[in-house]
């Protein structure tokens, strides 16, 4: 009999070798799409579909030649896929830049998590010009609502420096999401919140987080983790 790699039942994500995501525990998975403004700058998540999945275990494709997305079809197994995972991705130290502190609030940003995903920024402004002016709090408020919808984690903040971080409050739950880009909407990564638990195959885990971003198109130079480079090679979908 194979050897159980989920004795107890926990709602984690394994990361295969060159395979795909193992996700265990019957965690929820739903689609989610950006909701943006008329100047298509993204603004929210809109959960628009669920899907079924198998209570015990169920795998989601990480080379992005599946056929039945975000499930896996065994396309791995038939194309060239290197799955291997980047140091940067798994370091727990990586650097964090702290923006200019003004008034009651510290946003910092993990440039590894990156991801691109343009809730830091309007046409008119970014989030860099908006902490300067937090003593107000309106800008504050923008501040704060920006750092959370920020699918990757790559934002955090707190209100006094050395303080814990405050996330917000997510459910345990992997959306397979499309964003709306200037040529059309395309399938964007898998954004994973609630802390779930990431491993590798070993055994070994990634640092826990409440928002993630895991690469659902094969080529991101940070694996697991999305690095954006979807946008650059995935067409439009077709509506």
């Amino acid at each position: 009999m194979a050897e159980n790699p989920n004795p107890s039942g926990e709602q984690k994500i394994i990361v295969r070798n060159n395979g795909p995501y193992r996700v265990y525990g019957g965690i929820p998975l739903v689609h989610k799409t950006q909701v943006v403004s008329e100047l298509g700058e993204p603004l929210t998540w809109k959960k628009d579909a669920s899907f079924e999945v198998d209570p015990v275990r169920y795998s989601l494709c990480r080379c992005g030649k599946s056929q039945t997305m975000p499930i896996c079809d065994g396309a791995h197994k038939t194309i060239p896929f290197d799955g291997t995972e980047s140091e940067q991705a798994g370091n727990p130290n990586r650097a964090l830049y702290t923006y200019r502190r003004t008034t009651n609030i510290v946003v910092r940003r993990d440039v590894a998590l990156c991801i691109s995903a343009g809730f830091c920024g309007m046409a008119s402004t970014n989030i860099a010009k908006l902490v300067a002016n937090t003593d107000d709090t309106r800008t504050r408020s923008l501040v704060i609502a920006m750092v959370e919808r920020c699918p990757s984690g790559s934002l955090t903040y707190s209100i006094e420096e050395g303080d814990p971080d405050i996330e917000p409050d997510l459910p345990l739950q992997i959306a397979d999401t499309t964003e709306i880009t200037a040529a059309g909407p395309i399938a964007g990564p898998l954004y994973v919140t609630g802390g779930v638990r990431i491993e590798r195959e070993d055994g070994s885990a990634f640092e826990t987080r409440n928002r993630v971003t895991l690469c659902n198109c094969g080529l991101s130079a940070n694996k697991p983790f999305c690095d954006g480079t979807h946008r650059d090679v995935r067409a439009p979908k077709q509506v």
